[in-house]
């Protein structure tokens, strides 16, 4: 069977992440979270008390920096490494979704995060999410989906997944986070967050993670063997 490229782009607390890495396990491919890398980055920054508006500091610093990402059969997931080192936790702290967008917005990051997702997807069979998947890093991807959401419900969703983590924020600090982050992610000069003109739109306000899934699994279905349509029986 053909394999392609899953580009997925949206705003924080969509569900991109959770419906990519789903549909990458229905269809066998390899997950890659980029907001992930992208958290890795501003992890080591702080750890090493990077000056972000200091090019030397920065450019040196990424030097320094290898991210990948492994199996975690216990968890079911595939966490991210930085330089050796399990950091999946720690980079979804609310310390790092305050400053990430900042740190994702410098061009010397952005270059070299990008250069590393081509590298990981250039064999297809790839599901990756962020904000300028399908606009910047594959703008030749198979598919394309740009997902949005009520930022009420993103809110939510966010506290949700913080709870989940023993991590207790109010609602409307998230809210206001998310806030911020959408316009740092939609008004930076390089790979601004917008949907691709070929992308898909999907709203995910009123819909389940099952229901996201299926929807993305089937128009990747319907690329790969060339049906408009495949049924699941889910």
């Amino acid at each position: 069977m053909n394999k392609i490229v899953i580009a997925i782009d949206g705003y924080s607390a969509c569900g991109k992440s959770t419906t990519a890495r789903e549909v990458a396990s229905v269809l066998g491919y390899t997950y890659i979270d980029s907001g992930a890398m992208y958290r890795a980055v501003t992890l080591y920054f702080h750890e090493h008390h990077v000056s972000l508006t200091n090019e030397k500091d920065v450019v040196g610093a990424i030097e320094n920096i290898g991210i990948d990402f492994r199996v975690n059969k216990e968890a079911g997931r595939c966490d991210t490494y930085l330089n050796g080192m399990n950091v999946e936790k720690e980079i979804r702290e609310m310390y790092i979704s305050e400053n990430v967008s900042q740190v994702s917005r410098i061009r010397a990051v952005r270059e070299a995060m990008v250069n590393q997702q081509r590298k990981l997807g250039r064999k297809k069979g790839v599901v990756m999410d962020g904000r300028d998947i399908g606009t910047v890093v594959f703008p030749d991807a198979e598919l394309k989906i740009f997902m949005l959401a009520d930022i009420y419900v993103r809110s939510v969703r966010r506290q949700n997944e913080l709870y989940e983590r023993n991590q207790l924020v109010d609602l409307q600090e998230i809210r206001e986070n998310l806030e911020k982050r959408d316009r740092i992610d939609t008004s930076r000069e390089i790979g601004p967050l917008k949907q691709a003109d070929d992308a898909v739109v999907l709203n995910t306000t009123f819909m389940t993670l099952e229901e996201q899934v299926d929807e993305v699994v089937n128009l990747a279905l319907s690329k790969i063997v060339g049906k408009k349509e495949v049924s699941l029986g889910t």
